[in-house]
């Protein structure tokens, strides 16, 4: 039996036998649907099953969470998020940023035997395979098994593979004095002139094609160069001219109307819950912001938002940040 297979029954206590039978059939055991996108369309969601989902976040613990990772990709780490993704680029430099086309479908089964076989991750033949099946799924009419937006797997096994190109891409433009930052598919690059950042898209396409995986593809309507003129946002956050980030005049007037609401005992259970995530993304880009809210509004009632407690049940909305450039 697969050593993969072993590990897992014993990190989830699920019985060797079943585990095997589990991942053997991972790829068909998703449920597909589709979500709107906030720039319109909607994206494709793959939920795998519950015993899936298990397993693969145990496969995430003991192998995909410990694979080398580039520092300029700052998605799906810990302790990291869209601030450190937007920091690098802050200050009066021009940005181009860039996007690559469906990028989770577009990484393979044979993209990640390609990785175990360069890297030494996973030697074993039948660890490759049956770790395999449980990363990538089978699309309904597919034969190719590819990453899933949805799978808990999926963000480490991209990073992971992503290594090869985030190094390249930092080799090759470094010597321009760009800086460069990668959050899942969105490519940021920011440099002292615009000039320095003419033949990044063509630095990155050259890359693309020298390598053996993934094979990637870029978003040729995604192309957006920035200048200070008109604004500078990157993964959804205002680079202030100072060197800082911002969350943005627009969120500051919605959270400074919600919390006057709250002070005023008008809000909702799910109002406050909701108000809660926004405070915490809030405090984890501009904390000082938190602060101007108590100076404003009164230390307790900040206090009573942040620690207002959300039930399980409770329907709140999501607090999802995205990218302004978001597919």
């Amino acid at each position: 039996m697969s050593g993969i297979i072993e590990t897992l029954a014993v990190e989830t206590g699920i019985e060797p036998g079943l585990v095997d039978r589990i991942v053997r059939t991972a790829p068909s055991r998703y449920k597909t649907y589709p979500i709107d996108k906030r720039g319109g369309g909607t994206r494709l969601i793959s939920q795998p099953a519950k015993e899936v989902k298990i397993l693969q976040r145990a496969l995430n613990d003991v192998l995909l969470k410990h694979l080398p990772v580039h520092a300029s990709a700052t998605a799906y780490r810990e302790s990291l998020s869209i601030r450190e993704n937007a920091l690098p680029h802050a200050g009066i430099g021009p940005i181009l940023k860039l996007d690559f086309a469906e990028f989770f479908p577009s990484i393979k089964l044979h993209d990640w035997k390609k990785y175990c076989e360069k890297t030494g991750c996973l030697t074993d033949v039948h660890d490759v395979e049956m770790s395999g099946r449980l990363i990538f799924h089978r699309p309904k009419g597919r034969s190719t098994l590819q990453l899933a937006i949805g799978s808990p797997c999926s963000p480490f096994v991209s990073n992971a593979l992503m290594h090869e190109f985030d190094f390249l891409v930092v080799e090759a433009v470094a010597a321009d004095k760009v800086v460069y930052t990668r959050y899942a598919d969105d490519l940021t690059f920011s440099a002292p002139r615009l000039g320095h950042l003419r033949d990044v898209e063509k630095i990155v396409r050259r890359i693309l094609r020298g390598l053996s995986f993934p094979r990637l593809r870029l978003n040729i309507n995604k192309t957006t160069y920035v200048t200070s003129k008109f604004g500078r946002r990157v993964t959804g956050l205002t680079l202030t001219n100072a060197g800082g980030v911002s969350i943005g005049h627009a969120r500051k007037r919605k959270l400074h109307t919600a919390v006057y609401r709250a002070s005023q005992n008008n809000l909702n259970a799910d109002e406050l819950a909701e108000l809660k995530g926004m405070l915490g993304f809030a405090h984890s880009v501009e904390p000082e912001f938190i602060e101007i809210l108590r100076r404003r509004f009164g230390n307790d009632i900040v206090s009573f938002i942040q620690s207002y407690p959300i039930e399980r049940k409770r329907s709140a909305k999501v607090i999802a940040v995205e990218p302004d450039e978001t597919r």
